[in-house]
């Protein structure tokens, strides 16, 4: 795990995001603009990306709501899961940022990117084990055709191994960021580091 994952367009590199918006001025920001800031975390007031959101506090407040309790709640699926799922949803969207960002999350709750290679290489085929497997064929098939999920997928989770409360939190995670991936690739545009531009 010590080189970055460069496949396909996608990497686990660090990457900045620049957007294509007019940011938030935080010296600036109403009190509501920096409470919903807070709710994120505190690095919130340093990222683009959140400072764009917070033209409409009310609806960042909502979203770091939402991200938190799906992210970080206890029990239910295990974390690297939910930033498996994540990943997923994001190398299938072509969100290049959030691919990379959920990735590394997932390299470093696991201790292990052999998946996220195979994720960023063909998602289709990706899975290490039959439990990952069954998660990413279901990340994907919910991502791309949410109509389509059918009582069949739900048993191919549970016979994965795969419990009702860690199913939920993997539908919640893989939602969030077919909605997520959205909104970023509409708002700006991730910045390569110089050594992975090419």
């Amino acid at each position: 795990m010590s080189a970055p994952i460069r496949i396909n367009g996608f990497t686990t590199d660090v990457l900045k995001w620049k957007p294509w918006l007019d940011t938030v001025n935080v010296d600036t920001a109403t009190p509501v603009q920096l409470a919903a800031l807070d709710e994120m975390s505190p690095q919130a007031r340093t990222s683009p990306y959140f400072l764009v959101l917070a033209h409409q506090p009310e609806i960042l407040l909502q979203r770091s709501i939402a991200f938190n309790a799906i992210m970080f709640a206890p029990g239910g699926l295990p974390r690297a899961e939910r930033e498996l799922g994540a990943t997923v949803e994001s190398r299938v969207n072509g969100c290049v940022y959030c691919a990379s960002v959920h990735a590394q999350r997932f390299a470093q709750l696991a201790r292990r990117d052999d998946v996220i290679s195979q994720v960023f290489e063909e998602p289709a085929t990706a899975g290490t084990t039959p439990r990952e497997k069954a998660i990413v064929a279901f990340s994907i098939r919910l991502g791309a055709e949410p109509d389509k999920v059918s009582p069949e997928d739900i048993r191919a989770l549970k016979a994965a191994g795969l419990g009702e409360l860690e199913i939920l939190d993997l539908v919640h995670s893989v939602a969030l960021f077919a909605w997520a991936n959205r909104l970023m690739l509409n708002l700006g545009e991730p910045v390569f580091p110089e050594a992975s531009a090419s």
